[in-house]
């Protein structure tokens, strides 16, 4: 059993910056290759500068939109299973074999909700919104700000190893203390500071300062935004408090009366 738990702990440390560095390698590559076959085509033979455009326009931004949608159903559901065996494990529900009370299930559930209201919340506007916008509704336009948007996720691997060394307590390690201050910095850059950034980017665009931005966009827009960004706040409030648990100096006991006395 403790073998079988250490090698699930390997796995689990490898795994995820693994698939970190598979993407790292992958999309690039995927740019690459997209451009050298642009300009190279026989039929098509184009110049750098138009291979490199229509490289960043590729199929994939919205193939993986589509492809990420059943991600989100299958997380609210995959949340709720494990706040299901964390409330087995408290006691709360009854010892194998004993029938549990009637409505039990919907206890568990409404406090499923209670507790993560909010991340049940983005993911169905994810999947009810923010799909059919980048799907449909775009149609096939702003790439830029979807690949930008997409950027979202750089943090999602740190937050998620975060909570994997919590429950192997390993809160202590130098593993988790970098894996912190990284999940820090990808969250403020990658969620919270991608807001500005692309107000600033459409205000290059159209040759306009960043603060007559908001005035010149269609409120829809600007509301969506707000919307976005507001758990996006929420959240780094939290991460920012966890650090400051975190990287706190342990106070030290205080002196017993003998050391005073002395």
């Amino acid at each position: 059993m403790g073998g079988a738990a250490f090698l699930d702990k390997n796995n689990i440390h490898t795994g995820m910056p693994l698939l970190f560095v598979l993407g790292c390698i992958f999309f690039p590559l995927i740019f690459a290759l997209f451009c050298w076959g642009l300009q190279n085509h026989s039929n098509l033979q184009m110049e750098r500068p138009e291979a490199v455009l229509v490289a960043s326009k590729h199929w994939l931004s919205s193939a993986y939109t589509q492809f990420a949608v059943p991600y989100f159903i299958y997380d609210i559901y995959a949340m709720f299973l494990c706040h299901w065996h964390k409330h087995q494990v408290k006691g709360h529900g009854g010892d194998e074999g004993e029938a549990r009370a009637p409505g039990s299930t919907w206890a568990v559930a409404r406090g499923y909700l209670h507790k993560e209201f909010l991340m049940v919340l983005h993911h169905a506007v994810m999947v009810l919104v923010c799909f059919p916008l980048s799907v449909v509704w775009r149609q096939g336009k702003g790439d830029f700000f979807l690949g930008c948007l997409l950027m979202a996720e750089v943090s999602t691997p740190f937050v998620c190893l975060g909570k994997i060394l919590i429950q192997y307590k390993q809160q202590h390690t130098l593993l988790h203390k970098v894996n912190g201050a990284l999940m820090l910095l990808s969250f403020l850059c990658c969620r919270v500071l991608l807001f500005p950034y692309l107000y600033w980017a459409y205000g290059r665009h159209a040759g306009l300062p960043l603060l007559a931005v908001p005035l010149a966009i269609p409120a829809h827009v600007n509301l969506g935004a707000a919307l976005l960004l507001a758990p996006q706040l929420y959240w780094f409030f939290l991460i920012c408090r966890g650090a400051c648990r975190l990287f706190r100096p342990r106070s030290s006991p205080p002196p017993s009366p003998c050391q005073t006395q002395d």
